[in-house]
């Protein structure tokens, strides 16, 4: 298990440093396999990041006929709701690419318990995986919320402890509250997992993160050490701040 690593930069320069390591982690991908898996998150920090992604300059940059398009969590709503991340990621970059491999997470399913099952199989048969196999994402995108929950795995909430599972119904505190989300496992077996944080208001939980207090139970975000993989945090300055970390920005 490699030891974390964060990068504080101007907010303005988050999406760029971030772009640049989905280009390379997707490409490093293609180059060795022909293939990659990347799962997004929704939220309001990588929303310039998709932005970007879409840009003829960057649009080049990644094989994006080559790439699997996952989902780290989803909201219970349909893929035309303003809260659904499906629809964000489409709007802002997957209905500008030539992505030809797009793996929704049905929000809008009448019985949530049931598309977490059928996720679950869509990731068994498109990683040929067999009963006890977890899926190997190449790059998982994940931001943090000011509780320190990621996905949708909530602190002191059922899905954070669900191990038996690749995709477990989650509970937000805020509407809409049914989330669907992948589940501790599957993230800790990602080969690189991208945190975006921006914000004064999520310093409190960066901190605790980054110095939790012996006895603390440690947040959601904090468990996400894959252990055979990399995580690399990109903070933003009001987070990093707000959080009293001044390590300098690193380059990897």
């Amino acid at each position: 298990m490699k030891s974390p690593f964060l990068a504080v930069y101007p907010v303005g320069d988050l999406p760029k440093v971030a772009a640049h390591e989905v280009a390379r982690c997707l490409r490093k991908a293609v180059q060795r396999r022909g293939v990659a898996h990347m799962a997004l998150s929704g939220g309001s920090t990588p929303r310039p990041l998709y932005r970007l992604l879409a840009t003829p300059e960057w649009l080049a940059a990644v094989p994006w006929a080559q790439v699997h398009v996952w989902w780290a969590d989803e909201r219970c709503v349909p893929p035309d709701h303003h809260e659904s991340n499906y629809g964000m990621a489409y709007s802002l970059l997957l209905g500008h690419l030539p992505v030809q491999h797009i793996h929704r997470l049905h929000g809008e399913a009448a019985d949530p318990e049931a598309a977490a099952r059928a996720y679950e199989d869509e990731l068994r048969r498109v990683f040929g995986l067999g009963p006890r196999g977890r899926p190997r994402f190449d790059l998982i995108l994940l931001g943090m919320g000011a509780d320190g929950h990621t996905a949708s795995l909530f602190p002191g909430t059922a899905a954070l402890a669900v191990r038996n599972r690749l995709v477990a119904v989650g509970q937000a505190p805020q509407p809409p509250h049914c989330r669907l989300t992948l589940t501790l496992p599957v993230l800790n077996r990602a080969a690189r997992v991208l945190f975006l944080v921006a914000g004064a208001d999520k310093g409190p939980a960066l901190a605790q993160v980054w110095r939790s207090a012996p006895g603390q139970a440690p947040l959601p975000a904090a468990l996400v050490r894959p252990t055979r993989g990399s995580v690399l945090w990109l903070v933003d300055e009001a987070a990093a701040a707000a959080a009293g970390l001044k390590e300098p920005p690193i380059t990897q």
